[in-house]
């Protein structure tokens, strides 16, 4: 994998862009020991003519990703930690080809003590994800979970536990917000993580948004490259440091009004 990494300048580019995030969610405290995991498609940079993907051990999948069929991931490792990935970004990351049928794929990664590594427990999150985007045609390639604590705060506040509040306060905080996350955020009420139930319903709170916020869990983002769908949690956690920097003083923040938002998103940037 490390060679097939090497020999193309796109790879390498985004595994760094990989491994500055990762590091970045590590200092912000939003990647405490195994948590958050990356993926990104990379079927443009990759065949079977590259990878010989029979070589390498072959998992089953318990749904159809058949729309996903011959397509291949970068994602994060079962039990990696951000900060290793930050600093080992091959060791830490590992390649998938989902194979023609969509019912299973294969691990393309280096051997670690004779024992496969295999991808993140969210793997089937990830993967329900993808093929949402793969079937709406859209140019979005990578999706993001982290434990962003600014978001996280929130959902532990019953009051604030809806869309509409959430994005609400969000928006209300800071201009930049309204910018750069016109669609808002998703929400998903708390359901067991890795599960297929919190898959469907973190589909369903991305079907008109960018970024979704698990309760008392943490946040999806989907989007182009790995540092814009990283900017875009960046943005909503600064809102919500604002918000309770209000909250801390004991007073109440105003918040942008609704024709000061309007004009803001007249704006084309």
């Amino acid at each position: 994998m490390k060679q097939i990494i090497e020999s193309d300048c796109r790879l390498k580019g985004i595994i760094r862009d990989i491994s500055e995030v990762a590091g970045i969610l590590w200092e912000r405290g939003w990647a405490e020991r195994n948590a958050g995991n990356i993926s990104v498609n990379i079927s443009e940079y990759l065949s079977d003519s590259n990878i010989r993907p029979d070589n390498y051990p072959y998992r089953d999948l318990q749904d159809n990703y058949i729309s996903l069929g011959e397509q291949w991931f970068l994602i994060t490792i079962t039990g990696g930690r951000m900060r290793d990935l930050a600093r080992r970004p091959e060791e830490n990351i590992l390649i998938i080809k989902v194979e023609d049928s969509g019912r299973g794929y294969f691990v393309i990664s280096e051997a670690n003590n004779k024992k496969t590594i295999m991808p993140t427990s969210e793997l089937p999150t990830h993967l329900k994800i993808h093929k949402m985007i793969k079937e709406r045609g859209s140019n979005q390639k990578v999706v993001v979970h982290t434990h962003a604590s600014e978001l996280i705060a929130l959902t532990q506040v019953r009051e604030y536990c809806s869309e509409n509040k959430l994005n609400n306060i969000l928006w209300g905080m800071h201009p930049e917000t309204i910018v750069f996350v016109p669609k808002g955020i998703g929400f998903v009420n708390f359901k067991t993580p890795g599960t297929g139930s919190i898959a469907e319903a973190t589909l369903i709170a991305l079907a008109d948004h960018d970024i979704a916020i698990w309760e008392k869990h943490g946040v999806f983002s989907i989007g182009t490259d790995i540092i814009e769908t990283f900017d875009a949690i960046d943005i909503l956690a600064k809102s919500a440091r604002i918000f309770f920097m209000c909250k801390n003083a004991g007073l109440e923040p105003e918040g942008l009004s609704d024709s000061q938002l309007e004009e803001l998103r007249k704006i084309d940037f």
